[in-house]
């Protein structure tokens, strides 16, 4: 599960419409191996659809994709053995075993004799799904599913791998443990695209992102890259040892300042300055005699740039 070579996945002005609504509307974007692709959006923003034509389960009605240098349109065979996918909803044959079902998949692959072995082996010793090989696939938890369900993809060793919300319904530990696995994977040359709810995890493990809104790519690349390309937000936090509230009217009136309001022993305010201005505002403060014991800044997290980017309209 090594990835050997480099490899680039190209989205070009894709389009996709049911009944009317455009659910794929000109979606661009790139990443390639060793990115962990975070592709965020709320529901009926395209996101599946983009993952589905992707996967070449679907068909664009313009624009398209290419895995390698190979087109979901006109090579979808090729493309087929460059990806992994994994959808939102596993479906499991639930009358076989662990190793059985990973079986089936490696010979549906095309694997034989001890190349299928060393395939099924390697790969449950990667998701650490050994103690559970004999294990019926209707008894697994969620969490083990989950892991089942990449084992599957990974069985003809892909360069790619789409993940639709792949933590879904997964308690702390699983998620943890999932993010780890898809951490190594994208250290092993994989390339990773995936579709979250859960923004704080993506932010956590993701490299770039695309924002979608319906149908329409909002920002794309890193979390710094965004920020820069938005009205800069900052969260500053000011702890003082006396006169908080003569401070909180001092910054109320400070240029880029745009909310002011006491926690506790501190002030928490909205700053739109760069990092030039927030020294010079802590130094304004310390001139005019503040007592300033804690001053700690804040940017935007992913959370906070989809809230600012999106506007929560549904097709």
């Amino acid at each position: 599960m090594t990835g050997t070579d480099s490899i680039t996945v190209e989205l070009e002005a894709l389009e996709r419409a049911f009944d009317g609504v455009r659910a794929v509307d000109r979606v661009s974007f790139r990443f390639q191996s060793g990115d962990i692709f975070g592709f965020v959006g709320p529901n009926g923003a395209g996101k599946t659809t983009t993952m589905r034509i992707l996967a070449t389960i679907d068909l664009p009605d313009r624009g398209d994709a290419r895995v390698g240098g190979h087109s979901v349109i006109n090579d979808p065979d090729r493309v087929r053995r460059l990806i992994g996918f994994m959808p939102d909803h596993l479906s499991l044959y639930s009358r076989l075993t662990v190793e059985e079902y990973l079986d089936f998949f490696a010979r549906a692959y095309g694997l034989r004799g001890g190349r299928r072995k060393q395939a099924l082996d390697s790969v449950i010793e990667f998701t650490d799904l050994g103690e559970l090989r004999d294990r019926m696939c209707d008894a697994l938890s969620k969490g083990m599913r989950q892991r089942l369900g990449l084992a599957r993809i990974l069985m003809h060793d892909p360069q790619v791998l789409i993940l639709d919300e792949p933590a879904s319904a997964l308690d702390p530990r699983a998620r943890i443990e999932f993010r780890e696995l898809l951490r190594q994977l994208a250290a092993r040359g994989k390339a990773i695209l995936i579709s979250s709810h859960i923004l704080t995890e993506l932010s956590e493990i993701c490299n770039r992102v695309a924002i979608i809104e319906r149908g329409k790519i909002l920002a794309t690349g890193s979390l710094d890259e965004i920020r820069k390309g938005l009205k800069r937000t900052s969260r500053i936090r000011i702890a003082l040892l006396d006169r908080l509230e003569e401070a909180q009217k001092e910054l109320a009136v400070t240029p880029n300042v745009d909310a002011a309001r006491v926690a506790g022993t501190a002030l928490e305010i909205e700053y739109r300055g760069d990092e030039a201005g927030r020294a010079g505002l802590l130094r304004d403060l310390v001139q005019k005699g503040f007592s300033v014991t804690q001053f700690t800044c804040e940017e935007s997290n992913l959370e906070t740039i989809f809230m600012q980017i999106t506007t929560g309209k549904v097709q």
